[in-house]
């Protein structure tokens, strides 16, 4: 295994910031992409990608400043969603992060979640909203919403992609779906990366922060582009060619997982 350098730090912060608001798990591909480059799987790096977070979510405020200025009404439907992922998160985050983190469990969640997405587009396409705004969605939708993205826990199974389902289940149109799911991803992802800096703050030393800063960086820079790209591709084509993408991803890394355990055992 290799120490990280800065190579190595600008190749997962354009991964995290390309994928963190696709359906496509950003942490599974950030697991990937670590095993990829042969990465040590130290506490530096277990922090380093969920904090790199920090410059997507920064995208996702500068994208959305208005919105967020624009009263309270999505603030309450925010905090509503957050509460199951906050409560549940809170109790099941060691045992997630010491049993759950492992590229086999990535690989088998994005073929799982790309058959879901598959199955699910043809009736997402069908879908029409319930409610002009999301500002006047029902207080309920919202939390259940939330409640589906306690899912993404599991590496692999995408946070964006919870959600989004989540949404279309509970009256949202594929826009306000994705959207709803941008800005879901706020509260959640700080309060993550915050609880994490906090716990792990020992394993982190002075290259790291500069590490810490330029990944967040490439994060923020990747993470603009790909949100613009994306609601684009979900307007005019749906979620199908996400799912394509996650099972041939997942299966792809479970053949080669199998390859390097083999190489390993002779």
């Amino acid at each position: 295994m290799n120490a990280m350098n800065l190579i190595d730090v600008i190749t997962l912060g354009v991964v995290e910031g390309l994928t963190e608001f696709l359906p496509v798990s950003s942490t599974g591909h950030m697991i990937l992409t670590a095993t990829l480059l042969k990465l040590e799987n130290t506490e530096f790096l277990k922090s380093f990608e969920v904090a790199i977070q920090l410059g997507a979510i920064l995208a996702i405020i500068l994208l959305y400043f208005k919105r967020l200025f624009s009263g309270w009404a999505i603030y309450q439907r925010l905090l509503i969603a957050f509460l199951p992922t906050a409560t549940i998160g809170f109790v099941m985050y060691k045992i997630i992060k010491k049993f759950l983190f492992s590229p086999v469990v990535v690989s088998i969640s994005l073929i799982v979640g790309g058959i879901l997405l598959i199955v699910l587009n043809r009736w997402i396409e069908d879908s029409t909203a319930e409610y002009e705004d999301l500002e006047v969605m029902p207080l309920k939708n919202a939390f259940w919403i939330g409640t589906m993205q306690c899912l993404a826990m599991i590496p692999g199974v995408s946070r964006a992609g919870a959600t989004i389902v989540g949404g279309i289940l509970n009256g949202c149109n594929k826009r306000q779906a994705t959207e709803f799911s941008f800005l879901l991803a706020i509260p959640t992802m700080l309060a993550a990366t915050a609880y994490d800096l906090l716990k792990n703050a020992e394993a982190i030393d002075q290259q790291g922060l500069v590490f810490l800063g330029i990944g967040g960086l490439t994060a923020f820079v990747s993470a603009w582009i790909a949100v613009k790209v994306f609601l684009n591709i979900v307007t005019r084509y749906g979620f199908a060619g996400f799912g394509y993408y996650r099972i041939v991803i997942g299966a792809a890394f479970l053949v080669l997982l199998y390859g390097l355990n083999l190489q390993l055992a002779t």
